[in-house]
């Protein structure tokens, strides 16, 4: 089975039914850079595609970062003196400030306050904040929640740790016949927010499950590690052999109902970002390219200038589109599963192209061949593609030069990469053509 095969073979409803699930389950851990809840969530994505963790100790240099204290958390409250909780953590995980050191005291409400977050032009909305690199502590609530809290005497307690450990990431590693590789990224560091990043995360685990068995010429790896730092510590892990990799792509946001946007590499014209922009060019209308910036997600790590991969980002109403970023309103019933399940078939198109393209050779490059006497048209006859399917046999041979892809006969005739690939395909089948590999120059 192709790449192709698993984007076409999928049942749509199987498939948005199981991504769906997979949020639901996921969806009440709280994960932060480090830590028990991180863990878990590789764990539970390990039993989907398998999945090796690698733990980074405390203290190692990843270029100018270095891995932080690990954190875990076990509860935490504000309670008043009848002991009700006017703000607990066993009713969201975003109620306390990620990373934020132990207490354990008792204090007024107005020494409280400093250390209380919300959001005021969203009063019922609880925000997400961090602490990750800065020891500090505090906790999150609605305004309307801090607004009901009447002044006095309150016990704070965070039960947490802050201390030497590790740092865990994931890898799902599926072999091709090449051993240049394809990365797939999603950071796997936040809690209970589900667009951001939950929604990639599933994302990247389905692709992995669904290229699990198929017929792929590079080698894929799927990684599942914490924003930034995550990043940081996979790449001065791997420095010496980034020079396999011959594209990428990270996940982020991808869950909702907004448009797919495609953020170009840092340097714009890769294979991908070609494929990328082929892909969006034949999907629905409101889909968009956009050109790479320094602001973002993972994507900015790959393509610094150390590095300059050739990795673009799949979005949907990321960061800097959606209002509920970072906030509880991000939550289940802010994302889709239809738009779910799209960016997987989406990513898999993508993938698709980027696996399949080759370089043409025509064996038969002096005057146009009899098509005709060869069966080709009549090969094609009843397809709704039919003028389609022999257009790009005219194009294949135009272009079996030796100096052209498939994807560039896709880019100048204007045909969906999947109607020249069948036509190529064709051609190959009765000697007019042949494939040449074209996809082992474009490295770090």
């Amino acid at each position: 089975m192709s790449i192709a095969d698993a984007a076409t073979g999928t049942d749509r409803t199987d498939l948005e039914q199981s991504m769906y699930e997979l949020m639901v389950e996921l969806f009440p851990i709280c994960r932060s850079i480090t830590g028990d809840g991180l863990r878990e969530t590789l764990h539970r994505i390990g039993k989907i595609v398998p999945l090796e963790l690698t733990e980074v100790p405390t203290g190692t240099p990843a270029f100018d970062w270095t891995v932080p204290d690990e954190w875990n958390i076990r509860d935490a409250w504000v309670a008043d003196a009848a002991g009700r909780r006017v703000i607990d953590f066993q009713a969201s995980n975003l109620h306390v400030v990620n990373y934020s050191v132990p207490v354990r005291q008792r204090m007024t409400l107005a020494d409280l306050r400093p250390h209380l977050h919300t959001i005021p032009d969203h009063p019922t909305w609880v925000p997400y904040r961090t602490s990750y690199y800065a020891e500090n502590w505090g906790f999150c609530l609605s305004e309307e929640a801090l607004r009901r809290i009447p002044e006095g005497q309150y016990d704070v307690v965070i039960d947490a740790s802050l201390e030497p450990g590790s740092l865990t990431y994931g890898e799902c590693v599926l072999p091709g016949r090449s051993a240049h590789e394809v990365l797939v990224s999603s950071h796997v560091c936040h809690p209970s927010l589900a667009n951001d990043n939950l929604s990639a995360v599933v994302a990247g685990a389905t692709l992995a499950r669904l290229l699990t068995g198929t017929d792929h010429y590079y080698t894929y790896r799927f990684l599942f590690a914490p924003g930034t730092i995550g990043a940081l510590v996979w790449l001065a892990r791997n420095d010496d052999g980034l020079d396999r990799l011959r594209a990428g792509l990270v996940l982020a946001c991808v869950g909702d109902d907004g448009p797919l946007v495609y953020k170009r590499s840092r340097r714009g014209d890769t294979t991908v970002d070609r494929a990328a922009a082929h892909v969006l060019g034949h999907r629905r209308a409101g889909d968009e390219i956009v050109d790479f910036s320094p602001y973002g997600n993972d994507e900015r790590q790959f393509c610094s200038p150390g590095f300059d991969l050739p990795v673009g980002a799949v979005t949907r109403s990321g960061h800097d589109r959606n209002e509920r970023h970072h906030s509880s309103a991000d939550d289940l019933d802010s994302i889709s599963p239809a738009a779910l399940a799209d960016t997987v078939l989406a990513c898999l198109d993508i993938l698709r192209v980027v696996d399949d393209d080759a370089t043409l050779v025509s064996l038969n490059p002096k005057g146009e061949p009899q098509l005709g006497r060869r069966g080709l048209y009549r090969a094609f006859g009843g397809r709704s593609e039919q003028d389609s399917l022999e257009s790009a046999l005219l194009w294949v041979m135009s272009c079996g030069d030796g100096r052209h892809t498939l994807l560039d006969v896709a880019e100048r005739s204007g045909l969906p990469f999947g109607i020249v690939d069948e036509a190529a395909r064709a051609l190959e089948n009765v000697e007019l053509v042949r494939r040449e590999s074209s996809r082992e120059g474009e490295g770090s």
